[in-house]
């Protein structure tokens, strides 16, 4: 008999069914359509959430990202700085609207984007566009120091927030540090609306503008007009309304991220060689998945084997972009801290809806491969 699945993250509705309340809402109000009320509700409910002063519902983070770029002014030929250690979706983008991505390295302290790193960028590039930088796994960026060179150079800063939704860096949610900060709610994501993303911003008049290109740029006219090009990428009722049921839970779903965390770390963080993930003091992480790099006997293609042998999913880190055969030929800055931790790390299951059996299972696989 095959064991029950443990999936790496999976969508998890509230057991309060909150979603079906929106929904429900929606379909009684027969508003099965873009836009609409659950679309207000859940815009000014997520920025209420975090802190931000205006927001924009779309239909995926990576559409969030491409509007980001775009109110911030960036146009063919222009460069972006952009993270290398993270997902594909951070970095096409970049590629949509026929700017240059020139990726940054990662540090071991934060294994997000390097301000070293970004400093060596801005001396090669000084004319760069804007920074886009990412919270990776839920961990902050060291955002003190990434904000104090994008400000001494003028430069906007975007915060790809997709893997952090409820993470503080100095008691402040990741995503409102910036000019921009973009959230996921893909159906991995720590709350998920199946697909769809937010971007939001201080900056009422921008975020107004995303909201007309995301709605194909029609025109305040009565025939159906457009003086720009424009965008399908606005969310959707029914999608907004699981979005808000998502949202109440989102701070039960951070702790037990957390949870999970603590549990490895404490089960396994000894195992010779193992190292996981770096919280620093400054961070308060919603431990999105949790990771470690393995050095040794014992690689990390090991575990994974072994995990999948009995029916238990987990997966590499990223593979670092300028890694990635499409973007193999683009300016890459650092010294390879991406590309080690690529090699040597990998994501552990980290469901919401894991049992401290399923925690202790996947824990007894991983500890008898060092015999």
């Amino acid at each position: 008999m095959t064991a029950n699945k443990i999936w790496l993250s999976s969508p998890h509705m509230s057991d309060e069914g909150y979603e079906m309340q929106y929904i429900k809402e929606a379909f009684e109000s027969n508003w099965i359509a873009p836009l609409g009320k659950n679309v207000n509700e859940f815009e000014k409910e997520l920025a209420a959430k975090i802190g931000a002063k205006y927001a924009a519902a779309l239909l995926s983070g990576t559409a969030a990202i491409h509007m980001a770029l775009k109110a911030a002014g960036v146009g063919s030929g222009d460069i972006v700085f952009c993270p290398s250690l993270t997902f594909a979706a951070t970095a096409n983008p970049i590629i949509y609207q026929n700017a240059i991505p020139v990726f940054i390295d990662s540090d071991y302290e934060t294994w997000n984007m390097s301000p070293e790193a970004l400093e060596t960028a801005f001396a090669k590039y000084p004319d760069v566009k804007a920074v886009l930088v990412t919270h990776l796994y839920g961990l902050s960026a060291d955002l003190d120091k990434i904000l104090e060179l994008c400000r001494k150079h003028n430069v906007p800063l975007i915060e790809d927030a997709a893997e952090s939704l409820g993470t503080r860096y100095k008691g402040k949610y990741t995503g409102t540090f910036g000019d921009y900060g973009v959230f996921s709610f893909n159906g991995n994501k720590i709350i998920t609306t199946s697909g769809g993303g937010m971007l939001v911003s201080d900056n009422e008049e921008r975020i107004a503008k995303v909201r007309f290109w995301s709605t194909q740029s029609r025109d305040k006219a009565r025939h159906y007009q457009h003086s720009e090009l424009g965008y399908n990428y606005r969310m959707s009722n029914i999608v907004a309304g699981i979005g808000r049921g998502q949202l109440k839970v989102l701070d039960d779903r951070v702790k037990k991220k957390q949870y999970i965390f603590s549990y490895y770390r404490r089960e396994l963080g000894e195992l010779e060689g193992v190292r996981f993930m770096p919280i620093n003091e400054w961070n308060e992480p919603n431990c999105w998945l949790s990771c470690m790099t393995v050095r040794g006997r014992v690689k990390p293609i090991d575990i994974m084997e072994a995990l999948e042998k009995e029916n238990i999913e987990s997966r590499p880190i990223w593979k670092p972009m300028h890694m990635q055969p499409y973007y193999k030929d683009r300016d890459f800055i650092g010294s390879g801290v991406s590309g080690d931790i690529f090699e040597n790390g990998v994501c552990l299951p980290s469901d919401t809806k894991m049992t401290d059996e399923d925690l202790e299972r996947v824990c007894g696989i991983i500890r008898n491969l060092w015999g």
